[in-house]
């Protein structure tokens, strides 16, 4: 698509130009108009920043400097210190999900957090931009990483995941506590996730029942070309994750785009930003390594391995029944599409040796998978409710 949206980009210098009338024409409004939603459907959306450069304790505002605590091959452990806070808060690790967006997708849960934690976040990366003498990353590596920062914060923290990681936050803290561990986390926050994906299963679910692992090995793994540093490895492109998305919102989005439009004819700036915000965090994605995708894919997904009891780990066991220490909260959101109603809060059952006084449920009412961790109702509902859980735990 590269040759056609440099043609775009001319034609929009051309539009754009003060020198040409016909740019303020109404033809010429329509025209731009719809040379900008093209350029912006054929753009390559680079990652975008967290932009979080201060927040507000008690009244008091505070400077964020994000740290990098700890570099991986495939994972970034960023901390948002607050500068010259006297303030000793609970820390927080937000655990990201390893599933086509970026980490930034979560700033907004960063964002809201701050002002009542010390948070951390995990930053993965771009598959596509590590170079293949890193060797491959999986499931297994993905749990090695999350007990590797677990320790490295020295204190117990609390912990936050969204979406894909509830599965292996589940399972790191399950071996932490078989080999018991000093730094198992305070409490557990899942958010989302597809804990045992067998509940109400969605349209994405259904998708991945229906097909044999063979077809994703056919068909959605690809390699990386030879123009990017992790050329030779496999992976699972972000650009199709993206296109899974869109697809279960397919109307909305057409007619987000058609609202761009209208807007952009009628230079109604204001609500075209708001758009253009939007898409430019959802439309910027990220390749998954294959062998992280298909075993996710396989025990997640078809196996159910974590719910039926039957996960393992480099040969250890993974049982949800021996975590004792944390106290847990299951959070959903009742219009959820992609980890439905009853997913997450299977957490509270397979963890049956958390007593019921530290555990809790919560479902948001209104709310799509986004809606869980992002927006108002995120904000002036959920975001009390996480802290109340953890300052209760800490």
């Amino acid at each position: 698509m590269t040759p056609f949206r440099m043609n775009l980009l001319s034609m929009q210098n051309m539009m754009n130009s003060p020198a040409n009338a016909f740019g303020y024409s109404i033809a010429g409004n329509y025209m731009r108009a719809s040379i900008e939603v093209m350029e912006r459907l054929t753009r390559k959306y680079e990652k975008p920043e967290f932009d979080i450069t201060e927040t507000e304790v008690d009244g008091a505002k505070y400077k964020i400097e994000i740290e990098l605590e700890e570099s991986k091959p495939f994972c970034n452990l960023l901390h948002f210190s607050k500068k010259k806070c006297p303030k000793k808060l609970p820390k927080m690790l937000i655990v990201a999900p390893l599933a086509g967006h970026h980490a930034t997708l979560l700033k907004d849960t960063v964002r809201q957090l701050l002002p009542y934690f010390d948070v951390y976040i995990t930053d993965w990366i771009d598959a596509s931009q590590v170079p293949m003498v890193y060797g491959e990353f999986d499931f297994d590596d993905y749990i090695d990483y999350l007990i590797e920062f677990f320790n490295l914060l020295e204190e117990r923290v609390h912990v936050l995941a969204v979406c894909q990681p509830t599965v292996p936050v589940i399972a790191a803290v399950s071996i932490m506590t078989d080999e018991k561990s000093k730094h198992i986390p305070k409490s557990m926050i899942l958010m989302g996730g597809p804990v045992d994906a067998r509940e109400n299963p969605t349209i994405l679910n259904d998708f991945v029942t229906d097909r044999g692992m063979k077809w994703f090995e056919d068909s959605v793994i690809t390699t990386v070309p030879n123009n990017y540093p992790g050329a030779g490895r496999k992976v699972y492109p972000g650009f199709l994750q993206l296109a899974g998305f869109i697809s279960l919102n397919l109307n909305r989005h057409l007619d987000s785009y058609l609202e761009l439009f209208k807007n952009l004819v009628s230079h109604n700036e204001t609500d075209a930003d708001i758009h253009k915000k939007f898409y430019d965090e959802y439309l910027s994605v990220m390749d998954l390594p294959a062998e992280f995708y298909l075993q996710t894919v396989r025990e997640v997904f078809k196996k159910f391995s974590l719910a039926r009891g039957k996960l393992k780990s480099r040969g250890r066991e993974v049982d949800a029944g021996n975590i004792t220490v944390p106290a847990l909260l299951g959070i959903e959101g009742e219009n959820d599409d992609i980890a439905a109603v009853g997913q997450t809060s299977a957490a509270l059952d397979l963890c049956d040796n958390i007593p019921a006084s530290r555990k809790q449920y919560y479902l948001q009412k209104g709310v799509g998978h986004y809606g869980v961790f992002s927006g108002s109702k995120f904000k002036l509902h959920i975001v009390p409710v996480i802290k109340e859980f953890a300052y209760k735990f800490d």
